[in-house]
């Protein structure tokens, strides 16, 4: 999901920076424009290229004002998905520490844990904690006794269903 939001980032500053562009464009024109029928004066009325140019500034300009809603749009709903990301962090994070506490695992379990739960092998979490991989593997076992089940797939399963069951009681 982040890649997802700082590429939603990146979409925006070349959005940003192509409107950008255009306002300049869209000045150029509207100022030429307007120069253009100074010139001409009361004739402007029979140069075809004067309303060809007009009408090709006004649909300049009308197209940043599209643009720039929508650019709008695109940062609010963005603002809103990173709002709801970080709700919904916080609600599986209040979960996993219920049934932490639940089950009663001792502050390194709960860090074991956590781990395990991010997908960490048991490889990993003994070089992340700088233990050995059998003091992992025997707080993976305490996790498992404790919670009650017999791996850690069991384990993510059991905490699936506890997000399911709040996030339908929300609802």
């Amino acid at each position: 999901m982040v890649f997802s939001i700082r590429t939603t980032r990146q979409k925006a500053i070349a959005l940003i920076t192509l409107m950008g562009a255009q306002v300049f464009c869209a000045v150029f024109f509207v100022l030429d424009v307007l120069a253009d029928y100074l010139e001409a004066g009361a004739e402007a009325a029979y140069h075809l290229h004067l309303y060809v140019e007009t009408l090709a500034t006004v649909s300049l300009v009308l197209a940043i004002a599209v643009e720039g809603r929508f650019l709008l749009a695109m940062l609010r709903r963005q603002v809103h998905l990173e709002e709801s990301l970080n709700q919904a962090r916080s609600a599986v994070q209040d979960i996993m520490e219920d049934r932490f506490s639940e089950w009663g695992l001792t502050p390194s379990e709960q860090d074991i844990a956590t781990f395990l739960i991010k997908g960490f092998t048991t490889a990993e979490i003994a070089e992340l904690r700088g233990s050995a991989e059998g003091t992992i593997k025997t707080h993976l076992n305490a996790i498992y006794r404790k919670a009650g089940v017999r791996n850690r797939t069991e384990v993510l399963s059991l905490l699936l269903d506890c997000i399911m069951v709040t996030e339908h009681k929300d609802a």
